[in-house]
């Protein structure tokens, strides 16, 4: 971690180039969307028998970070260095040796400063919102690198997080390998005009496919499952349901997992940042608040948890082998395929199983996928419909601390569940070194269906009880009543450098929240159809939260002027102390 005079400095910085903006560009030729080129499942959506390779998968205990990431670290640290350097050299900060400005931050071996990015939750609205923040920071976006404009935060940027709607965008820009927002929306490929073609209902499937056929699909993949001997749950339709608009695949890439991002060429070679997608372990019984929940994590090499409760991680391409005390028995096989991208997705989002559900009402729904739908429910009943059923890697492992130690189902919910609609917590932890968060929220928290900060109390309470004690802290943040009645849910908020306070841990939160800056984009978390218009304006209006319009919305932006504390609110005014000129 660096200083919280260089974090404030470098926020600065940052925030400086938010002067202008162009908008979300509004269409023209782009690239075609190529499909990963080898989907790695073994049969589909179906998990099969693979060679075991020359170490055997095995869990690990929580106390570092994998050896790949720690190697991938180090290949990114070199790409979001020249990145960073490029970004504030654009932005023409009056004079200032931006090089010598970073090279000075790195000269006595301390990390280069990382950045996260974490989009909340909140259903398609979340999904196309935290889009439009991408693109404003992806400098492949048209007109992104214009003068005052953000393009290349992303490329600086080392953590990017999803949960819920959020791990859609996640999911959907790294199974195209890491392809970007405006080849997804204007982009052509072979099966589909674009991808998110979101006024086709998942209810009914894609255009180029008949409702009978995709129904088939649907319970065939899933069937598939069943007969090699996995639990399903609802959010395996659910799952597979999204992929045919999230995944460039005319099938909806029953092959594709999330485990084979870990060796795409934009990833693999650290040109793209890391994903992480979360979601919750639910024990029998449990209500999940921010203070008991055990809070799960997907990325490319490993599914799992820092949180004490499990302190344990399994590799992902593995899971769905035998696993039991934390190996695979010595004639025991190994099984890959069962973290389809679309069920990792699906999983994080499973609160959208009783959505899933409305298509019990559609018209031209075939019986045997009816029947199989309505056995799911008698199997899990009422109260786990929001369950999504994993096989248990952590059978046996850990019993003390491990509530789910006996159970052979590991059974996970909506990453959202707890209140902590964006996924803060991975980027918390200590060993990843995070100094920046740009926070994206879309939730819906108040009546009108805008965010309250209510994600951010839940985190900070729960940072405040020490559960995850391998996090580093969350700043102090105002309630939900004071973030409404001073309008922080209404424009960007920094929150964690208060040279008063004496947390010097954490992050500093950049948080960005939905609001209507260019259109009206409160739209239900459950609506499942958007047209092509709505798409696009919530696109562009996300694109504008991220800039703050032309910078004419709060002239104080680009000064990076936020709230201070003040007794008994929590409202904080800082005024930053930019680097100076030689002039």
């Amino acid at each position: 971690m660096i200083s919280c005079g260089r974090l404030i400095q470098l926020a600065i910085l940052l925030a400086l180039s938010a002067a202008t903006h162009c908008g979300f560009p509004e269409g023209g030729l782009f690239p075609i969307l190529e499909p990963r080129a080898t989907p790695d499942a073994p049969d589909g959506y179906t998990p099969a028998r693979v060679p075991c390779p020359k170490t055997r998968p095995a869990i690990r205990q929580a106390k570092t970070l994998s050896t790949e990431e720690t190697s991938w670290l180090e290949l990114r640290d070199n790409s979001t260095f020249p990145a960073l350097e490029e970004f504030l050299t654009r932005a023409n900060l009056g004079g200032i040796d931006i090089a010598a400005y970073l090279n000075g931050i790195v000269s006595n071996g301390t990390t280069l400063p990382r950045i996260g990015i974490a989009i909340s939750g909140g259903g398609y609205r979340a999904m196309i919102n935290g889009a439009g923040a991408i693109a404003a920071f992806d400098n492949r976006t048209t007109g992104s690198t214009g003068k005052g404009q953000l393009g290349g935060i992303l490329q600086a940027t080392t953590y990017l997080s999803g949960l819920s709607g959020g791990s859609w965008v996640v999911g959907s820009l790294y199974v195209q390998n890491f392809t970007t927002v405006e080849s997804i929306i204007y982009g052509s490929n072979a099966f589909l005009g674009s991808l998110w073609q979101l006024d086709d209902s998942i209810i009914e499937g894609p255009n180029d496919l008949s409702v009978t056929r995709y129904y088939r699909e649907l319970y065939q993949d899933v069937q598939g499952k069943v007969e090699a001997g996995y639990n399903k749950s609802l959010t395996d339709y659910w799952g597979r349901s999204l992929s045919y608009q999230l995944v460039n695949a005319s099938d909806g890439g029953p092959a594709y997992t999330f485990s084979s991002i870990a060796n795409d060429t934009e990833f693999a070679a650290a040109r793209a940042p890391m994903p992480l997608i979360v979601a919750i372990e639910r024990t029998t019984g449990q209500l999940q608040i921010a203070s008991n929940s055990t809070i799960m994590e997907f990325n490319p090499w490993e599914m799992g948890s820092f949180d004490p409760e499990l302190a344990a991680f399994a590799p992902l391409k593995y899971v769905g082998s035998a696993f039991q005390n934390g190996t695979i028995g010595r004639n025991g096989d190994c099984v890959a395929g069962v973290d389809n991208a679309g069920f990792v997705m699906g999983t994080s989002a499973s609160l959208f199983n009783q959505a899933f559900l409305q298509i019990q009402k559609a018209d031209n729904v075939p019986e045997f996928l009816l029947k199989a739908i309505n056995n799911t429910l008698a199997d899990i009943g009422d109260e786990n419909r929001d369950i999504a059923n994993w096989p248990n890697p952590f059978y046996k492992y850990n019993p003390k601390n491990n509530s789910n130690a006996d159970s052979t189902i590991l059974t996970l919910v909506d990453g959202g569940e707890d209140l902590q609609n964006v996924p803060f917590h991975p980027l918390l932890v200590s060993e990843r070194q995070v100094d920046v968060i740009f926070a994206i929220d879309g939730s819906a928290d108040t009546k009108t269906r805008w965010p309250n900060g209510t994600s951010l109390v839940a985190t900070y309470e729960r940072s405040k009880a020490g559960v995850s004690t391998q996090n580093n802290e969350f700043p102090k943040v105002p309630d939900q009543n004071t973030f409404v009645n001073l309008g922080l849910n209404k424009q960007p908020t920094f929150f964690g450098c208060d040279t008063n306070s004496s947390n010097s841990s954490g992050p500093l939160i950049v948080y960005l929240p939905n609001a209507p800056y260019s259109y009206e984009s409160n739209f239900t978390t459950f609506d499942l159809e958007y047209s092509d218009s709505e798409r696009n304006q919530i696109l562009r209006n996300g694109y504008n939260v991220a800039t703050m319009g032309n910078g004419t919305v709060d002239s104080e932006w680009p000064a990076c002027t936020v709230s201070r504390d003040t007794v008994g609110t929590a409202r904080r005014t800082r005024q930053f102390q930019t680097p100076t000129s030689q002039n």
